[in-house]
């Protein structure tokens, strides 16, 4: 895997000023060296347009677009078989690597490196927190990746893979990292160049405890891990965790050319992606009051209407289908990289293992309650929707707090993670289906060809290793 440094383009025209002579041996229009602040905004626009958002239009972020199609959020206007029948191949996964580890993880060891050699404690941990978001995603779709060997420039150009086991520990020692950095108190906050929160560090704190509380959860049935010893690190890491949907992590776009949402670009009409009718039929039939907020009415027919995935029929008009709503699908909405809402989701289900559905109900309410405020949606209508939900037992706990989570958690690639880990909500493998539903991504081709390995061979239908 090649290891060489890349920072986005973008970075570049962020520097402003001149010096009254240039130094012959620097040229101003190639730097070696950049300040934390020119790092960090393009890796936080690459985690969120690219890694989260999707970003089909320029196939860096075909693995989010994926984990969509399993999830049967999607379809495609398309014949089939196509990638919502479970068509795949390795090279279509080649971009989607290199945004995690050109863009993302090597960027982000540069930022982390910097910052450390100035003493700017903030940006480390900041590069920290954001290593194991990225570790995470990239692990869970591959399993075993490269990690303790990679970064290393020229002097490690074929890195061996760590196991999953071993990334998750990596995982839980960054954020630790990152808490432990930010504790520090460093002098220099980020400012503007901080998408997300803007340099205010105890969110950023908020957030380290919260993402350790996800990958806890990740374990529970992971070999040689409990879910009761997963549930109650969880829960003491989310006493620590986000407090309410100001500690949303979300990347706001303007809207303007260039810089427009990525699920508004992914839904154009170049794409053919629309909505599925297992998505949309999902909020109709349960009277779902986040509906027109999730989720639009075809153009052509004002009606609520998804394409069923795997259908051998092909639309003259794409006008008749049900694309992401005004909250989602804007060119000017934002994307939730990482929502409140989640952090309950995860409470309630660490609490039913600990303590049962009971005690679990208050917190599964509120983690609706909590979406569907942020939604604007009235107290009445909340209210009536709970009610016709029913309350948590024994026999259906586990599958309602999913099943509203996915909701919370509209098209993010965690619910792909929930899925495999917990079997809901539940989802049968589509019309003219190639397998199984896939449960891991295939390695990238250029991978295979650069760093040959013997997990490589891994089938979309293999299993990753907490995923038992």
């Amino acid at each position: 895997m090649r290891t060489t440094t890349y920072i986005l383009f973008l970075a570049l025209f962020l520097i402003t000023g001149c010096k009254k002579y240039i130094d012959v041996n620097n040229d101003p229009n190639n730097p070696i060296s950049m300040q934390e602040a020119l790092i960090l905004s393009p890796v936080e626009l690459n985690l969120s347009t690219v890694l989260t958002g999707g970003s089909y239009y320029a196939s860096t972020g075909m693995a989010a677009i994926l984990a969509n199609h399993y999830m049967q959020n999607i379809a495609l206007n398309q014949p089939v078989p196509n990638e919502g029948t479970y068509q795949l191949f390795n090279v279509n996964l080649d971009d989607s690597w290199k945004s995690f580890y050109v863009v993302g993880l090597n960027n982000l060891k540069v930022l982390h490196d910097k910052a450390i050699t100035n003493g700017n404690y903030n940006y480390s941990g900041i590069a920290n927190i954001l290593s194991a978001f990225c570790l995470g995603i990239a692990t869970d779709y591959w399993g075993d990746i490269p990690y303790s060997e990679a970064f290393n420039g020229n002097s490690k150009l074929k890195p061996g893979y760590d196991s999953q086991e071993n990334i998750y520990k990596a995982i839980q020692q960054l954020l630790d990292d990152g808490i432990a950095d930010i504790n520090k108190n460093a002098t220099l906050i980020p400012g503007k160049d901080d998408y997300y929160y803007g340099g205010d560090m105890d969110q950023w704190k908020r957030l380290a405890y919260t993402l350790k509380a996800r990958y806890y959860m990740h374990l529970t049935k992971a070999p040689g891990y409990t879910a009761t010893g997963q549930a109650t690190l969880a829960l003491a890491a989310l006493q620590n965790g986000m407090q309410g949907n100001d500690d949303d992590m979300k990347m706001n776009y303007p809207g303007s050319a260039g810089f427009e949402n990525p699920w508004y670009l992914n839904f154009l009409s170049v794409s053919t992606i629309v909505l599925s009718s297992a998505c949309v039929d999902t909020l109709v039939t349960r009277n779902d009051p986040r509906l027109p907020k999730l989720i639009a009415k075809a153009k052509s027919t004002g009606l609520y209407n998804g394409r069923p995935i795997g259908s051998i029929n092909i639309s003259g008009s794409l006008d008749v289908y049900s694309l992401p709503g005004v909250t989602v699908g804007a060119v000017n909405s934002a994307v939730y990289v990482f929502n409140y809402s989640e952090a309950l989701f995860l409470k309630a289900e660490a609490t039913l293992i600990k303590s049962g559905a009971a005690a679990a109900e208050p917190i599964y309410q509120d983690a609706i309650k909590s979406h569907m405020t942020k939604l604007g949606i009235d107290s009445g209508n909340i209210k009536t929707y709970l009610a016709n939900r029913g309350a948590l037992t024994a026999t259906n706990a586990l599958q309602r707090i999913m099943e509203e989570k996915k909701i919370a958690n509209f098209l993010s690639v965690e619910n792909f993670n929930d899925w495999r880990r917990t079997g809901f909500p539940l989802l049968t493998k589509v019309p003219n289906a190639l397998s199984d539903i896939p449960r891991r991504l295939l390695y990238p081709q250029v991978e295979i060809t650069s760093n040959p390995q013997a997990v490589q061979t891994a089938r979309l239908t293999d299993r990753v290793w907490w995923d038992q």
